[in-house]
C-alpha cells in the first residue's frame, strides 16, 4: 500500500459490556496509573459519568472519550453505554476504534447486552481481548466464564483469528490486573500490554484527501457544536474549508474554526490533525 502507514504509537479502543460489569471503574484505573491526575489531586469515582443523570442512574448513557500514554504509546479510549436502550450508541462508536476491550464479570458471565454488543464488533471483524472483572469475588468463577465466552464466540460465527482471543483477569475496583490469576501482580500493566500487543496500529495515509467519519456530536459552551470522530484518510488544520456530506448526498461547505484531541478526559486543543 503506497503512503499507508501505521501509527505504532496510537491504539484505539473501545470498552463494551453489560450494565453493571465495571466498564466505567475500569476506565477511572487506567487514568489514574498513567498519571492523568496528580499524586495530590483527588479524584472523584466513575470520571467517565460526567453526565447528571448518568451519575443519578449509575450508569454509562453516552460515549465519552478520554486516551492515556503508556511506554510512549497514546491509547484512545471510548467508554461506550452497556444498557441495551443505547444499543445503537454502541454501534457508531465500534467504527472508530481497532480494538475492543470485552469486559465480563467474572460471576454472571456473558450477558444478553453482551451478546448483541458483541456480534456488532465482530461484524466489524474486530479482534476482542477479554477481560475478565471482579475475579475478587468469592464467588467468581473465572475460568469458567472464559468457557462460555468462548461457546459465544462460536455462536456468532466468529473468525479462527477471533476465536484466538487474549485473556486478562482483572480487579477495576483495587486497579490489578494478571495474565493468570495465581499471578502476583499490583497494577494493570498485564492489560496495558496486552493492548499495545494485540490492537493494531491504525492505519494513516496523509496524501489522501480528508474523509473523515463523525460519530458524535457534542456541545461546548464557548465552541459551540462538536464533531467528534475519526480521520481515515488526509490532514485537515485550523482555517481549512471542508465539505460536510449530507444523507441525501449533498455536500455543505463549512470551515474548520477549532480542532481538538484528548489528553486523559480534557479536550486539548491542537493545529494539525
Amino acid at each position: 500500500m503506497p503512503n499507508q502507514l501505521r501509527r505504532k504509537d496510537i491504539r484505539n479502543i473501545a470498552i463494551i459490556a453489560h450494565v453493571d460489569h465495571g466498564k466505567t471503574t475500569l476506565v477511572d484505573a487506567m487514568l489514574k496509573q498513567t498519571g492523568v491526575f496528580r499524586q495530590n489531586e483527588e479524584v472523584a469515582d466513575r470520571v467517565m459519568d460526567s453526565n447528571d443523570l448518568e451519575r443519578e442512574r449509575g450508569i454509562t448513557i453516552f460515549s465519552k472519550n478520554a486516551s492515556v500514554t503508556y511506554k510512549n504509546t497514546k491509547i484512545n479510549i471510548v467508554d461506550t453505554p452497556g444498557h441495551s436502550d443505547f444499543g445503537s450508541e454502541v454501534e457508531r462508536i465500534l467504527q472508530t476504534v481497532d480494538g475492543v476491550l470485552l469486559l465480563v464479570d467474572a460471576f454472571e458471565g456473558p450477558m444478553p447486552q453482551t451478546k448483541f454488543v458483541l456480534r456488532k464488533a465482530l461484524d466489524l471483524h474486530l479482534k476482542p481481548i477479554l477481560v475478565i472483572n471482579k475475579v475478587d469475588r468469592p464467588d467468581a468463577r473465572s475460568h469458567e466464564v472464559v468457557d462460555e465466552t468462548f461457546d459465544l464466540f462460536c455462536e456468532l460465527n466468529a473468525t479462527d483469528e477471533q476465536l484466538d482471543f487474549a485473556v486478562v483477569y482483572c480487579s477495576a475496583k483495587d486497579g490489578v490486573a494478571w495474565y493468570e490469576i495465581d499471578e502476583e501482580s499490583d497494577s494493570l500493566k498485564p492489560l496495558f500490554e496486552t493492548i499495545i500487543r494485540r490492537v493494531l496500529p491504525p492505519i494513516a495515509n496523509p496524501d489522501k484527501p480528508l474523509q473523515m467519519l463523525i460519530t458524535m456530536l457534542d456541545y461546548d459552551n464557548y465552541i459551540g457544536s462538536l464533531g467528534l470522530g475519526r480521520i481515515v484518510h488526509g490532514e485537515m488544520s485550523v482555517g481549512d474549508q471542508i465539505y460536510m456530506m449530507r444523507r441525501d448526498g449533498t455536500k455543505h461547505a463549512e470551515k474548520i474554526s477549532g480542532l481538538f484531541t484528548y489528553r486523559g478526559m480534557k479536550r486539548t486543543p491542537t493545529d494539525t490533525a
